[in-house]
């Protein structure tokens, strides 16, 4: 039996070898782990650190790591979707490279999937997370319960496990904006939670900005969900409607009421030409970018591009 970790590296040069060695201590202490044994896949998404230095060393160093290096930066998603289509593990565990995802409790994670899940998020009673990090998880959160389907109680995190054939119908994914998370749900609703320590991060910060998750949450919504087409249409639809019985008050209100009445200011008309403008220009831009979502993937637009692997000593 063979476990994949799965490790997205990106400027953590000074995290990534504690990492690596909490894996292996683990993999050779606990007893629940003992009869498996462990292969590292480390994907290098073109940090502008030495972390492609830190995965050449401990590649040349231990026999089971090996080393993607992306051209250019593709995401996490992206990362993700390179290691498991280099995993071979009868189970993949995928984690962050910054150590708060606490690599010494992988057991409950695979314990979990012994016991009959196709997969498993953990879960942290505390994220030491904090500002744009911590909103942007909450909109993530919604996006996917209201897109997705997501069920309200599972929490979904970057520290995760699946079966092998779980990662197989991820991989046959081949779109250009890939969302691991929206693949997963699409997969299986056999989906739990373990409880974890979410520890401090070791040093740096995180390599997520607002624009970035923006981006992801984008791709999520986009790649796995018409529903933002379908509230465009109820939203012109209540618009359209709305136009019309007001149209057909200042009618009657003219005719019956208020003959003599002025028309609509100048001011209103503007205002009400700016608001149904506005809407509709934002929702022939979210048909644009379906559409030009499509068109790029059409053209074979890659998830990532390898320009190297390195395989192990």
């Amino acid at each position: 039996m063979l476990l994949s970790y799965i490790i997205p590296c990106y400027a953590s040069s000074g995290t990534l070898r504690a990492v690596v060695d909490e894996i292996d201590a683990l993999m050779g202490s606990e007893p629940k782990l003992s009869a498996y044994q462990h292969e590292i896949i480390l994907i290098n998404d073109c940090s502008p650190d030495s972390t492609e230095d830190v995965i050449r060393g401990l590649c040349r160093e231990r026999a089971h790591l090996t080393g993607i290096c992306f051209t250019r930066n593709f995401g996490q998603h992206a990362a993700l979707m390179a290691g498991l289509n280099q995993a071979t593990g009868d189970m993949i565990i995928c984690l962050d490279d910054d150590g708060q995802t606490p690599a010494n409790e992988a057991a409950k994670l695979v314990q979990a999937l012994l016991d009959g899940a196709d997969a498993v998020y953990a879960r942290y009673d505390r994220k030491h997370r904090f500002g744009i990090r911590r909103l942007g998880s909450y909109l993530n959160d919604l996006m996917m319960r209201i897109m997705l389907g997501k069920p309200k109680h599972l929490y979904l995190s970057s520290y995760f496990a699946v079966r092998s054939f779980i990662a197989d119908e991820i991989k046959r994914y081949g779109g250009a904006y890939p969302y691991v998370i929206g693949l997963v749900l699409r997969s299986t609703k056999n989906i739990v939670n373990v409880d974890v320590v979410h520890r401090e991060r070791m040093s740096g910060t995180s390599g997520y900005t607002m624009k970035k998750l923006l981006a992801l949450w984008f791709d999520g919504f986009t790649a796995f969900s018409v529903k933002p087409l379908r509230i465009a249409t109820l939203i012109g639809a209540i618009i359209a409607f709305t136009g019309f019985i007001y149209a057909a008050y200042i009618v009657i209100n003219r005719i019956f009421f208020y003959p003599d009445a002025l028309q609509m200011g100048i001011a209103s008309i503007v205002a009400a030409v700016l608001v149904l403008g506005g809407l509709i220009i934002l929702m022939l831009g979210l048909v644009g970018e379906y559409i030009g979502r499509m068109y790029i993937t059409l053209n074979n637009s890659p998830q990532y591009v390898i320009r190297e692997t390195i395989p192990p000593s």
